[in-house]
């Protein structure tokens, strides 16, 4: 019977496992966790776009953070220059003031004096403005030549002679007539001019004389007022100066030593931290310290004479080494501001010698120029014209004129020449008229074998 009863049992229990592991199947292949591998492949995908997006995003903001650092720099480099142009502003802005105190201060100056050269500058400017008038109204005459003389007394019978002869006819008349006389006809009209003309050298030298006279007068009242009005200017200066050096302060050099403490100064600054820490003033402190040296003894003051006494005698060793400094620093100062005046005058003379240079340089391509121009035009073989009777002349009374006259310029040896050839007498000038002749017909001579053989070639 036991048996039999065992059988059946476990036969029911498969059944019942069976549809149990069916339904769990179902239950897996339903369910979303166990998914196929599709999914996994799709999450992927996506995160690698994610991670593409987000790098080019990180490049974007490195390019934007690149370009706004540039203009950052771009920014600070144009604030510093504005940074800059105000500090030199604000320089140039104190010059200005500077310079302004003292043209205010210069416009304060006012001169004590009454100038006398008012009267000549003007007269100065009216000969200026009117030059022409002076030309037309001249006081002193020069004197008439014995011909014009002689013509003065004669034109009026050559007119009633020849009445339809005009200005110039009458004048050819009157030159020959004058030709024909004789030396002892022309006697008087030569004494006349000669009085005439002492009398006009006369005038003319006492004239110069006053003018060079006036002109060292205003000279030298030019110099009087100009040294008064200096003297004033630098006194004023110096007024502005010292007015100056009362306001400001005086700077103090570091470097300078200090002048040391007394024996009494030593002992107010030991005894001034006690006192301190008693809760006293200044005024306290200084009270007892004034009254607590009084009543010490010299043996107790002998220590700090003694430190007082080293103290002198290392601050006059510290000022003579000072004093020392200062004098080598001045001796080298002048020493570099006469080397600077040295290079300054070397460099103004090179610059006068460079300027001295191409002024000649100019002066010798103008007269090449003129000379090319002169020589292309012109033939070197063609004979040249002659002097006249006067440059010969001129040629010979030179000489005596430079002995008579030394240290005269050129004009006024011309002056002179012309003089005395207006001077000379028909004869003596027929010298001088004969050899111009005689040149002049070699001249002509040469001129015909010149031109023909011109003429062959």
């Amino acid at each position: 019977m036991a048996t039999v009863s065992s059988d059946p049992a476990p036969a029911k229990k498969s059944r019942n496992s069976r549809k149990a592991l069916k339904e769990k199947n179902e239950i897996v292949e339903s369910s979303p966790l166990l998914s196929p591998v599709s999914g996994k492949g799709k999450e992927t995908k996506s995160f690698e776009k994610d991670l593409m997006e987000m790098q080019a995003m990180l490049e974007k903001m490195k390019i934007e953070k690149e370009k706004t650092e540039d203009l950052l720099k771009e920014k600070d480099e144009i604030l510093k220059k504005k940074e800059e142009e105000l500090e030199t502003k604000d320089v140039e802005q104190e010059k200005l003031k500077m310079e302004l105190k003292k043209l205010q201060k210069i416009k304060e100056f006012k001169p004590n004096m009454n100038f006398v050269l008012s009267q000549s500058l003007a007269k100065t400017e009216e000969d200026k403005k009117g030059k022409k008038k002076k030309k037309d109204c001249v006081e002193t005459k020069r004197p008439s030549t014995p011909y014009i003389l002689w013509c003065k007394d004669n034109w009026n019978e050559v007119k009633k002679q020849n009445p339809e002869a005009d200005f110039k006819e009458t004048s050819n008349i009157l030159g020959a007539k004058w030709r024909t006389l004789s030396a002892e006809e022309k006697k008087p009209y030569e004494e006349k001019y000669q009085v005439d003309k002492e009398v006009y050298l006369q005038v003319v030298t006492k004239e110069k004389r006053e003018r060079e006279a006036m002109k060292l007068l205003d000279e030298e009242q030019k110099q009087k007022t100009a040294m008064e009005l200096l003297d004033q200017y630098l006194h004023f200066v110096q007024e502005a100066e010292q007015d100056n050096k009362k306001k400001a302060k005086k700077i103090k050099d570091p470097l300078k030593p200090k002048y040391p403490m007394s024996a009494y100064l030593i002992y107010a600054n030991e005894r001034r931290a006690a006192l301190k820490g008693e809760n006293k003033s200044v005024i306290e402190v200084a009270k007892i310290t004034g009254e607590e040296w009084k009543n010490l003894s010299e043996e107790q003051k002998a220590p700090y004479d003694q430190m007082a006494k080293k103290n002198k005698e290392i601050y006059l060793q510290e000022m003579e080494g000072y004093k020392k400094t200062k004098e080598e620093e001045t001796m080298s100062q002048k020493k570099e501001e006469e080397e600077l005046m040295k290079l300054h005058k070397q460099e103004a003379l090179q610059l006068l010698k460079k300027k001295e240079k191409t002024e000649n340089i100019i002066k010798k391509t103008k007269e090449t120029t003129k000379n090319k121009k002169k020589n292309e035009n012109v033939d070197p073989n063609k004979p040249k014209k002659p002097t006249s009777s006067y440059f010969l002349f001129c040629k010979d009374a030179r000489k005596s004129v430079l002995e008579e006259h030394p240290g005269i310029n050129n004009s006024t040896v011309t002056a002179h020449i012309s003089l005395k050839w207006k001077e000379l007498g028909e004869e003596e000038k027929q010298v001088y008229n004969s050899k111009a002749a005689e040149l002049m017909e070699a001249y002509k001579k040469e001129v015909e074998e010149y031109n023909k053989t011109k003429t062959s070639s």
